[in-house]
């Protein structure tokens, strides 16, 4: 599938914060992401699941395609809400299926998808976002207000500022590396559960080692988008928390069964149907 890119509209400034030119005298605008929110009919689709399917295959490609979106939008972030909503109706799906293979009733089942959706993807991705642009600001990019930093910057990016690191791009990277935690935490294990809930080590080491992938794809999708931005230095330490996701790895081949205690429907916190 071939993404489909828009062509910008002629003199009309894209930014995450919307703010206005410097020469004009109206007040703070509404950040176009926001202002898109309800506009299906702008949203590029076609690009949110060329997107999904590269960063399980080659997720190098999708992060090559923020250059172009600078140079015609003059921001590193996408203000296109479809990849949020994409993801989240995915996860949606995948809620109903947790919910009525292993929750207790209809209540159960409305948490788990409440849960799923509004808090381990929405919620952790606001924070992981949140903590991306402090600290990828501070140690290996051009810095955030009220931090030490090369350049201090603001929330949102101005046309005609620089390179910044916008707060927006931090939200892009983080809900696009939650699509490997999807994939295997969320789908490829609610498929196998059956089999690797079980107290066999084969088992063990099949379903631990669903998230050695999902946790280390999660932090090599982070170092890919932030390696993308040609003002970050250093972004290799991203890659930090991979031997230590390795490690407990390893130690758990030994010790627990990590789909058994785990499992997404019980960090929603909903009691099992049946054994597993």
């Amino acid at each position: 599938m071939n993404p489909h890119i828009s062509l910008p509209r002629h003199g009309e400034p894209s930014n995450f914060g919307g703010a206005p030119p410097s020469n004009q005298s109206e007040g703070f605008r509404m950040p176009r992401f926001f202002k898109r929110l309800f506009k299906f009919p702008q949203m590029d689709f076609e690009m949110a699941i060329w997107e999904m399917t590269s960063l399980i295959i080659a997720p190098k490609k999708v992060f090559r395609s923020i250059y172009y979106h600078k140079q015609t939008k003059n921001t590193w972030h996408r203000p296109d809400p479809s990849f949020t909503y994409l993801l989240s109706f995915f996860l949606l799906l995948t809620s109903f299926a947790w919910g009525l293979a292993y929750a207790r009733g209809i209540t159960n089942i409305v948490a788990i998808t409440i849960i799923f959706i509004a808090i381990h993807f929405l919620l952790v991705s606001v924070l992981v976002a949140a903590a991306l642009y402090v600290l990828v600001g501070k140690f290996l990019g051009p810095g955030v207000p009220g931090l030490p930093g090369k350049r201090r910057q603001g929330l949102f990016m101005r046309p005609g500022e620089g390179e910044q690191l916008e707060y927006g791009y931090c939200w892009d990277v983080s809900i696009r590396a939650f699509v490997p935690v999807w994939v295997f935490l969320y789908v490829v294990q609610f498929v196998l559960m059956p089999v690797i809930a079980k107290e066999f080590w084969l088992s063990k080491l099949v379903g631990n080692s669903l998230y050695l992938i999902a946790f280390a794809y999660y932090f090599v999708i982070l170092f890919l988008g932030f390696n993308a931005l040609p003002f970050l230095h250093h972004t290799e330490l991203l890659l930090g928390p991979v031997p230590v996701i390795a490690t407990i790895w390893l130690i758990s081949l030994f010790t627990t069964n990590l789909p058994k205690h785990f499992a997404p429907v019980l960090w929603a916190g909903a009691g099992l149907r049946k054994d597993v």
